[in-house]
Protein backbone atom coordinates (compact mmCIF):
# COMPACT_ATOMS: atom_id res chain seq x y z
CA UNK A 1 0.00 0.00 0.00
CA UNK A 2 1.27 3.43 -0.52
CA UNK A 3 1.00 5.88 2.04
CA UNK A 4 -1.96 7.59 0.99
CA UNK A 5 -4.21 4.03 0.60
CA UNK A 6 -2.61 3.30 4.30
CA UNK A 7 -4.09 7.01 5.74
CA UNK A 8 -7.63 5.93 4.03
CA UNK A 9 -7.43 2.53 5.56
CA UNK A 10 -6.39 3.94 8.61
CA UNK A 11 -9.44 6.35 8.88
CA UNK A 12 -12.05 4.53 7.25
CA UNK A 13 -11.35 1.61 9.32
CA UNK A 14 -11.63 3.73 12.67
CA UNK A 15 -14.39 2.77 15.11
CA UNK A 16 -15.08 5.89 15.59
CA UNK A 17 -15.27 6.40 11.73
CA UNK A 18 -17.03 3.40 11.06
CA UNK A 19 -20.15 4.24 13.77
CA UNK A 20 -20.91 7.48 12.59
CA UNK A 21 -20.89 7.06 8.64
CA UNK A 22 -22.69 3.91 9.07
CA UNK A 23 -24.98 5.30 10.95
CA UNK A 24 -25.43 8.46 8.44
CA UNK A 25 -25.62 6.07 5.37
CA UNK A 26 -28.54 3.97 7.40
CA UNK A 27 -30.54 7.46 8.15
CA UNK A 28 -30.27 8.64 4.46
CA UNK A 29 -31.75 4.63 3.18
CA UNK A 30 -34.54 4.87 5.75
CA UNK A 31 -35.77 8.24 4.94
CA UNK A 32 -35.75 7.71 1.17
CA UNK A 33 -38.95 5.42 2.11
CA UNK A 34 -41.33 8.43 2.67
CA UNK A 35 -39.19 10.98 0.72
CA UNK A 36 -40.43 8.50 -2.56
CA UNK A 37 -43.80 7.71 -1.69
CA UNK A 38 -43.70 11.62 -1.24
CA UNK A 39 -42.49 11.99 -4.67
CA UNK A 40 -45.12 9.42 -6.42
CA UNK A 41 -47.61 12.05 -4.92
CA UNK A 42 -45.81 15.20 -6.18
CA UNK A 43 -45.04 13.83 -9.50
CA UNK A 44 -49.05 12.19 -9.96
CA UNK A 45 -47.17 8.58 -9.96
CA UNK A 46 -50.22 6.71 -9.82
CA UNK A 47 -49.90 3.19 -8.06
CA UNK A 48 -50.35 1.14 -11.11
CA UNK A 49 -48.08 3.42 -13.68
CA UNK A 50 -44.63 1.14 -13.77
CA UNK A 51 -43.32 3.49 -16.47
CA UNK A 52 -43.96 6.22 -14.16
CA UNK A 53 -41.73 4.68 -11.47
CA UNK A 54 -39.21 3.79 -13.60
CA UNK A 55 -38.58 7.34 -15.20
CA UNK A 56 -38.51 8.80 -11.36
CA UNK A 57 -35.69 5.88 -10.22
CA UNK A 58 -33.79 6.48 -13.71
CA UNK A 59 -33.94 10.16 -12.88
CA UNK A 60 -32.86 9.43 -9.75
CA UNK A 61 -30.24 6.99 -9.73
CA UNK A 62 -28.35 8.73 -12.99
CA UNK A 63 -27.93 12.24 -11.58
CA UNK A 64 -26.69 10.72 -8.57
CA UNK A 65 -23.99 8.94 -11.00
CA UNK A 66 -23.37 12.12 -12.73
CA UNK A 67 -23.08 14.14 -9.23
CA UNK A 68 -20.10 11.37 -8.47
CA UNK A 69 -18.25 11.80 -11.59
CA UNK A 70 -18.84 15.61 -11.76
CA UNK A 71 -16.99 15.57 -8.19
CA UNK A 72 -14.77 12.61 -9.60
CA UNK A 73 -13.33 15.07 -11.99
CA UNK A 74 -12.89 18.04 -10.04
CA UNK A 75 -10.70 15.57 -7.53
CA UNK A 76 -8.75 15.51 -10.45
CA UNK A 77 -9.55 11.45 -11.15
CA UNK A 78 -9.10 9.71 -14.11
CA UNK A 79 -13.01 8.79 -14.68
CA UNK A 80 -12.10 7.29 -18.14
CA UNK A 81 -9.34 5.60 -17.54
CA UNK A 82 -10.98 2.54 -16.86
CA UNK A 83 -9.67 -1.14 -18.40
CA UNK A 84 -12.07 -3.25 -20.21
CA UNK A 85 -12.72 -5.37 -16.99
CA UNK A 86 -13.74 -2.34 -15.57
CA UNK A 87 -16.64 -1.31 -17.73
CA UNK A 88 -17.66 -4.83 -18.02
CA UNK A 89 -18.09 -5.10 -13.63
CA UNK A 90 -19.73 -1.40 -13.77
CA UNK A 91 -21.98 -2.19 -16.30
CA UNK A 92 -23.40 -5.59 -14.36
CA UNK A 93 -23.23 -4.04 -11.02
CA UNK A 94 -25.43 -1.00 -12.09
CA UNK A 95 -28.03 -3.49 -13.63
CA UNK A 96 -27.70 -5.85 -10.48
CA UNK A 97 -27.88 -3.02 -7.73
CA UNK A 98 -29.37 -0.08 -9.64
CA UNK A 99 -31.62 -0.95 -12.57
CA UNK A 100 -33.03 -4.37 -11.21
CA UNK A 101 -32.95 -3.85 -7.77
CA UNK A 102 -35.15 -0.34 -8.13
CA UNK A 103 -37.49 -2.45 -10.45
CA UNK A 104 -39.02 -4.14 -7.34
CA UNK A 105 -37.95 -1.42 -4.64
CA UNK A 106 -40.13 1.02 -6.31
CA UNK A 107 -43.06 -1.03 -7.40
CA UNK A 108 -42.98 -2.77 -4.13
CA UNK A 109 -43.38 0.56 -2.18
CA UNK A 110 -46.30 1.88 -4.20
CA UNK A 111 -48.38 -1.26 -3.09
CA UNK A 112 -47.41 -1.43 0.37
CA UNK A 113 -46.51 1.10 3.33
CA UNK A 114 -43.72 2.94 4.15
CA UNK A 115 -43.53 0.99 7.92
CA UNK A 116 -44.02 -2.14 6.48
CA UNK A 117 -41.45 -1.28 3.59
CA UNK A 118 -38.59 -0.13 5.51
CA UNK A 119 -38.83 -3.42 8.03
CA UNK A 120 -39.52 -5.93 4.89
CA UNK A 121 -36.21 -4.21 3.17
CA UNK A 122 -34.50 -5.22 6.40
CA UNK A 123 -34.11 -8.76 4.73
CA UNK A 124 -31.25 -7.48 3.29
CA UNK A 125 -28.79 -8.68 5.72
CA UNK A 126 -30.37 -11.85 5.68
CA UNK A 127 -29.98 -12.20 2.28
CA UNK A 128 -25.64 -10.84 2.75
CA UNK A 129 -25.25 -13.29 5.15
CA UNK A 130 -26.79 -16.28 2.94
CA UNK A 131 -24.85 -15.57 -0.32
CA UNK A 132 -21.63 -14.97 1.85
CA UNK A 133 -21.91 -18.30 2.84
CA UNK A 134 -21.66 -19.66 -0.97
CA UNK A 135 -19.53 -17.08 -2.00
CA UNK A 136 -16.42 -16.87 1.32
CA UNK A 137 -14.87 -19.71 2.35
CA UNK A 138 -14.09 -17.61 5.61
CA UNK A 139 -18.08 -16.43 6.55
CA UNK A 140 -20.05 -19.62 6.43
CA UNK A 141 -23.03 -19.81 8.17
CA UNK A 142 -23.24 -20.51 12.35
CA UNK A 143 -25.74 -21.41 14.81
CA UNK A 144 -26.17 -17.26 15.63
CA UNK A 145 -26.15 -16.65 11.79
CA UNK A 146 -28.48 -19.30 11.25
CA UNK A 147 -30.37 -18.82 14.58
CA UNK A 148 -30.64 -14.62 13.47
CA UNK A 149 -32.22 -15.43 9.93
CA UNK A 150 -35.00 -17.32 11.50
CA UNK A 151 -35.83 -14.83 13.96
CA UNK A 152 -35.45 -12.03 11.44
CA UNK A 153 -37.64 -13.68 9.03
CA UNK A 154 -40.40 -13.98 11.89
CA UNK A 155 -39.93 -10.24 12.53
CA UNK A 156 -40.96 -9.86 8.52
CA UNK A 157 -43.90 -12.54 9.33
CA UNK A 158 -45.01 -10.33 12.02
CA UNK A 159 -45.09 -7.01 10.12
CA UNK A 160 -48.00 -9.04 7.58
CA UNK A 161 -50.25 -9.52 10.13
CA UNK A 162 -53.24 -7.34 10.11
CA UNK A 163 -54.98 -5.99 13.59
CA UNK A 164 -56.77 -8.80 14.56
CA UNK A 165 -54.25 -11.08 13.54
CA UNK A 166 -56.91 -13.62 11.50
CA UNK A 167 -55.50 -12.39 8.41
CA UNK A 168 -51.96 -12.51 6.58
CA UNK A 169 -51.56 -9.97 4.55
CA UNK A 170 -49.25 -10.56 1.76
CA UNK A 171 -49.36 -10.00 -1.92
CA UNK A 172 -46.23 -10.68 -4.31
CA UNK A 173 -46.42 -7.58 -6.21
CA UNK A 174 -46.37 -4.96 -2.85
CA UNK A 175 -44.57 -6.95 -0.33
CA UNK A 176 -43.43 -9.64 -2.52
CA UNK A 177 -41.21 -6.89 -4.60
CA UNK A 178 -39.60 -5.72 -1.73
CA UNK A 179 -38.23 -8.72 -0.19
CA UNK A 180 -36.64 -9.09 -4.40
CA UNK A 181 -35.48 -6.01 -4.16
CA UNK A 182 -33.45 -6.95 -0.74
CA UNK A 183 -32.29 -9.59 -2.25
CA UNK A 184 -30.42 -7.83 -5.09
CA UNK A 185 -29.27 -5.20 -3.06
CA UNK A 186 -27.39 -7.73 -0.89
CA UNK A 187 -26.32 -9.44 -4.38
CA UNK A 188 -24.89 -5.98 -5.66
CA UNK A 189 -23.19 -5.03 -2.21
CA UNK A 190 -21.12 -8.60 -1.95
CA UNK A 191 -20.32 -8.12 -5.62
CA UNK A 192 -19.49 -4.47 -5.27
CA UNK A 193 -17.25 -4.84 -2.44
CA UNK A 194 -14.93 -7.44 -5.09
CA UNK A 195 -15.34 -4.61 -7.63
CA UNK A 196 -13.82 -1.75 -5.17
CA UNK A 197 -10.81 -4.32 -4.41
CA UNK A 198 -9.47 -2.87 -7.79
CA UNK A 199 -11.42 -0.04 -8.00
CA UNK A 200 -11.61 3.74 -6.91
CA UNK A 201 -15.32 3.23 -4.98
CA UNK A 202 -16.96 6.22 -5.88
CA UNK A 203 -16.08 5.70 -9.65
CA UNK A 204 -17.67 2.21 -8.97
CA UNK A 205 -20.77 3.85 -7.16
CA UNK A 206 -21.05 6.89 -9.74
CA UNK A 207 -20.72 4.33 -12.81
CA UNK A 208 -23.06 1.89 -11.48
CA UNK A 209 -25.90 4.96 -10.55
CA UNK A 210 -25.09 5.87 -14.13
CA UNK A 211 -25.47 3.04 -16.26
CA UNK A 212 -28.09 1.51 -14.40
CA UNK A 213 -30.53 4.99 -14.39
CA UNK A 214 -29.83 5.11 -17.79
CA UNK A 215 -31.21 1.74 -18.05
CA UNK A 216 -34.43 2.39 -16.10
CA UNK A 217 -34.90 5.72 -18.41
CA UNK A 218 -34.33 4.21 -21.34
CA UNK A 219 -37.39 0.93 -20.39
CA UNK A 220 -39.55 3.91 -18.52
CA UNK A 221 -39.97 6.34 -21.57
CA UNK A 222 -39.98 3.28 -24.04
CA UNK A 223 -42.88 2.44 -22.26
CA UNK A 224 -44.72 5.66 -21.92
CA UNK A 225 -43.34 7.00 -18.27
CA UNK A 226 -43.05 10.60 -17.80
CA UNK A 227 -42.95 12.88 -14.94
CA UNK A 228 -46.05 14.88 -14.56
CA UNK A 229 -46.15 18.39 -12.48
CA UNK A 230 -42.88 19.34 -12.12
CA UNK A 231 -42.82 21.68 -9.39
CA UNK A 232 -40.08 23.13 -6.63
CA UNK A 233 -41.32 21.26 -4.20
CA UNK A 234 -41.57 17.70 -6.43
CA UNK A 235 -37.53 19.00 -7.72
CA UNK A 236 -36.53 19.13 -4.41
CA UNK A 237 -37.33 15.84 -3.29
CA UNK A 238 -35.87 14.39 -6.37
CA UNK A 239 -32.99 16.51 -5.36
CA UNK A 240 -32.58 15.08 -1.87
CA UNK A 241 -32.98 11.71 -3.36
CA UNK A 242 -30.35 12.31 -5.57
CA UNK A 243 -28.17 13.60 -3.30
CA UNK A 244 -29.16 10.47 -0.84
CA UNK A 245 -28.50 7.93 -3.27
CA UNK A 246 -24.67 9.40 -3.71
CA UNK A 247 -23.43 9.74 -0.72
CA UNK A 248 -25.07 6.89 0.80
CA UNK A 249 -23.73 4.31 -1.54
CA UNK A 250 -20.18 6.10 -1.78
CA UNK A 251 -20.02 5.81 1.89
CA UNK A 252 -21.04 2.52 2.14
CA UNK A 253 -18.87 1.32 -0.53
CA UNK A 254 -15.74 3.27 1.06
CA UNK A 255 -16.44 1.24 4.47
CA UNK A 256 -16.91 -1.91 3.09
CA UNK A 257 -13.88 -1.84 0.92
CA UNK A 258 -11.60 -1.39 4.29
CA UNK A 259 -13.76 -3.20 6.94
CA UNK A 260 -14.95 -6.85 7.22
CA UNK A 261 -18.68 -7.21 6.16
CA UNK A 262 -20.04 -8.26 9.43
CA UNK A 263 -18.68 -4.89 11.25
CA UNK A 264 -20.01 -2.42 8.60
CA UNK A 265 -23.43 -4.67 8.40
CA UNK A 266 -23.84 -4.65 12.15
CA UNK A 267 -25.66 -1.12 11.35
CA UNK A 268 -28.07 -2.01 9.01
CA UNK A 269 -30.31 -2.88 11.53
CA UNK A 270 -30.79 0.81 11.86
CA UNK A 271 -32.39 1.37 8.36
CA UNK A 272 -35.87 -0.18 8.69
CA UNK A 273 -35.89 1.76 12.52
CA UNK A 274 -35.35 5.09 10.57
CA UNK A 275 -37.29 4.11 8.08
CA UNK A 276 -39.94 3.23 10.29
CA UNK A 277 -39.93 5.88 12.15
CA UNK A 278 -39.46 8.85 9.66
CA UNK A 279 -42.66 7.08 7.57
CA UNK A 280 -44.59 7.59 10.32
CA UNK A 281 -43.48 11.66 10.81
CA UNK A 282 -43.51 12.35 7.42
CA UNK A 283 -46.72 10.10 5.78
CA UNK A 284 -48.82 10.46 8.84
CA UNK A 285 -48.42 6.29 8.91
CA UNK A 286 -49.27 4.19 12.28
CA UNK A 287 -45.80 3.29 13.85
CA UNK A 288 -46.44 2.58 17.93
CA UNK A 289 -48.55 -0.61 16.82
CA UNK A 290 -47.73 -3.83 19.00
CA UNK A 291 -46.65 -5.49 15.71
CA UNK A 292 -44.53 -2.95 13.70
CA UNK A 293 -42.98 -2.55 17.22
CA UNK A 294 -42.54 -6.29 17.65
CA UNK A 295 -41.37 -6.48 13.87
CA UNK A 296 -38.38 -4.15 14.38
CA UNK A 297 -37.58 -5.81 17.75
CA UNK A 298 -37.22 -9.41 15.65
CA UNK A 299 -35.38 -8.05 12.76
CA UNK A 300 -33.38 -5.96 15.09
CA UNK A 301 -32.34 -8.90 17.24
CA UNK A 302 -31.99 -11.07 14.09
CA UNK A 303 -29.17 -8.93 12.33
CA UNK A 304 -27.38 -8.34 15.61
CA UNK A 305 -27.08 -11.91 15.36
CA UNK A 306 -26.03 -12.84 12.38
CA UNK A 307 -23.13 -9.93 12.39
CA UNK A 308 -21.76 -10.99 15.59
CA UNK A 309 -17.81 -10.92 15.56
CA UNK A 310 -16.48 -13.97 16.83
Amino acid sequence: MTGRALDHHHFFSDRKTVFVLATLCCLLWGSSYPAIKNGFAMFAIQPGDMAGKLVFAGWRSMLAGVVLLCVAVMSRKNILGLSRQNWLEVGALGLLQTSIMFVFFYLGLAYTTGVKSSVLNGTVSFFGVLLAHFIYHNDRLNWAKSLGCLIGFGGVLVVNFNHDLLDFSFTLIGEGSMIVSAFFMAAGMIYGKRVSRHMDSSLMTGYQLAFGGAVLLVIGYALGGALAHVTLKSSLILGYLVLNSSVAYTLWSVLLKYNRVGMVSVFNFLVPIFGAILSAIFLGETFLEWKNLAALLLVCTGIWLVTLER
